[in-house]
């Protein structure tokens, strides 16, 4: 599995603000006009969660990435679930308050405490050695658990980042660009971080929705996500951009569909 994954300059942000107050500053999934189409119509969703998971985990199989969990030695202490929620970027605290308040007596409540000392940091004073064990037994028996892990994924970052993107106009693959973003860089508004690169790109390209091409516009802010990724040494390799999502857009592939075939970090993948 790649180590240089994740989430770039999100932990001071998410640390200081939390996932709510953040994802609050992008429009609702209901503030869309579009209707439910797009990158939320469940095949489509699917597709994106196998996009991200090819990138993030080395695997097609993202439904088997709920009980991953592993310090993957970027900064942000350990990394896990579907999209890699991370003890020092706020993500998985909440992650873990959402299970409680549904589940209260579940096996990672008793480490709450433990998560909110850590926010912000990379230590695992508190979680270690059980906490992964601990994550692991809540994925395999918890359909709370893993239900948890897609409503705040849903809320954190598909929901916010599609709602911004069909207000930008674009189509299927610009939704998922701006997810994938999200989902890496993090919703704040620093340069390295998804509202940071969509100004960059807009003062290189309109978009749709304020009279730009599409196809110029996801252009250029491919050309703005990279530049993020090659601001932290860990996120050096941008094959996620340029030997997939680059690869749909110079193909003209504006509605993501099948079949697909891309590489990242060298790996093929294909979706039929």
């Amino acid at each position: 599995m790649p180590f240089f994954r994740r989430k770039a300059a999100r932990r001071t942000l998410l640390a200081a603000f939390g996932t709510a107050a953040i994802a609050s500053q992008w429009p609702s999934a209901d503030a869309s006009t579009s209707g439910g189409a797009g990158l939320d119509a469940p095949a489509k969703k699917d597709i994106a969660m196998r996009l991200v998971s090819s990138a993030e985990n080395s695997s097609l199989d993202w439904e088997a990435q709920y009980a991953y969990i592993e310090d993957i030695g970027d900064g942000r202490g350990y990394t896990g679930g579907i999209i890699g929620f991370c003890s020092g970027t706020s993500d998985m605290l909440a992650l873990v308050e959402l299970y409680t308040k549904r589940a209260p007596n579940n096996v990672l409540a008793g480490y709450l405490p433990a998560l909110r000392a850590v926010d912000g940091t990379d230590s695992h004073k508190g979680l270690a050695p059980g906490f992964p064990a601990a994550w692991r037994k809540a994925a395999r028996t918890s359909a709370a658990f893993r239900k948890a892990q897609r409503d705040e994924r849903d809320r954190g970052y598909f929901d916010p980042a599609v709602a911004r993107a069909k207000k930008d106009g674009v189509g299927t693959l610009g939704q998922f660009v701006y997810y994938d973003a999200m989902v890496m860089h993090g919703p704040g508004t620093d340069a390295v971080c998804f509202g940071g690169i969509r100004a960059r790109a807009r003062r290189h390209a309109d978009t749709p929705a304020d009279g730009g091409n599409e196809t110029t516009y996801l252009d250029a802010f491919l050309d703005a996500r990279v530049w993020a990724m090659k601001q932290e040494a860990a996120h050096s390799d941008v094959t996620r951009v340029e030997t997939a999502q680059r690869v749909f857009l110079k193909k003209g592939n504006l509605d993501l569909d099948t079949p697909l075939k891309w590489k990242v970090y060298g790996d093929s993948y294909e979706i039929g």
